[in-house]
C-alpha cells in the first residue's frame, strides 16, 4: 500500500463501509452480490468494496483503495466494475464522502417504469427535507433515470452532461439497475438513501393505486 494512504483512516472506513453494508443487506437492499459502497479518503483515493462480495458479510479485507481514475492501489482485487461512477462523484463534488449504490426492488421497478420520462419528479412529499439542501416540501426534487449500459465511460458521459447543465443532482437511478446517492457522511448519506427509497415506494403505490 502507498505510503500515502492513511491507514487507520482506511481501516476506519473500511469497518464503516462493512457495518452499512450488513445493514442494507438486513433490509434486502443487496440482492446476490449487487450494490457498491465508498468512502472518501482524501482527495485522489477512495475506500471501496471489491467486486462479487455478498454484501451481508463484508469484512476489512473486502475493501480496497482505488485512485480516483478508478485504478486499484495497492491490491490484487477487482474493484466494483461501477468503480467509476463512485469516484466521478468524489470528482465532481468535493465535499462528497461518502457513495451508497443499492438495488432494492422499490428503487429497480421505479427505474423502469420512469425511464422513459427520464427522470422521478418528487413534489409535496415532507420527507424531501432529509435530502441536504431541501428545506420545504413545497420544492420539486428531480431524480433523473440514465439508461444502463455496460460501459461506463458512457454512463459517466451522461452524468457529466447532466452536472455540465447546471441542473441539480443528489441521487439517480440507472434503468433496470438501482440507485446511487451520496453525502458528506456515512450518517447524512443513510439518510438519503433510506428517504429516498420511501420516497420512490410512495410514488409505485400512487402509480398502482391510480391505475
Amino acid at each position: 500500500m502507498t505510503a500515502s494512504i492513511d491507514m487507520s483512516l482506511l481501516a476506519r472506513h473500511a469497518d464503516e463501509i462493512a457495518d452499512a453494508a450488513r445493514e442494507l443487506a438486513a433490509l434486502g437492499w443487496t440482492p446476490a452480490t449487487s450494490s457498491n459502497f465508498s468512502m472518501r479518503l482524501d482527495d485522489a483515493h477512495a475506500a471501496i468494496t471489491i467486486s462479487g462480495k455478498d454484501k451481508g458479510r463484508l469484512s476489512r479485507g473486502d475493501i480496497m483503495v482505488v485512485d480516483f481514475h478508478g485504478n486499484a492501489v495497492g491490491s490484487t482485487h477487482r474493484p466494483s466494475a461501477e468503480t467509476g461512477l463512485h469516484t466521478q462523484i468524489y470528482r465532481r463534488f468535493p465535499e462528497a464522502g461518502v457513495v451508497l449504490h443499492t438495488h432494492s426492488r422499490n428503487q429497480s421497478v421505479a427505474s423502469r417504469l420512469f425511464a422513459q420520462g427520464g427522470a422521478v419528479v418528487l413534489e409535496g412529499w415532507e420527507l424531501q427535507k432529509a435530502i441536504t439542501g431541501y428545506t420545504t416540501h413545497e420544492s420539486r426534487l428531480e431524480v433523473p433515470v440514465f439508461p444502463n449500459t455496460q460501459h461506463m465511460p458512457e454512463l459517466v458521459a451522461r452524468i457529466d452532461a447532466w452536472l455540465d447543465a447546471g441542473k441539480p443532482l443528489h441521487a439517480y437511478l440507472i434503468d433496470g439497475h438501482g440507485i446511487y446517492t451520496w453525502g458528506r457522511d456515512m450518517p447524512e448519506t443513510r439518510r438519503h438513501l433510506e428517504a429516498l427509497e420511501f420516497l420512490l415506494a410512495c410514488e409505485l403505490d400512487l402509480k398502482r393505486l391510480s391505475s
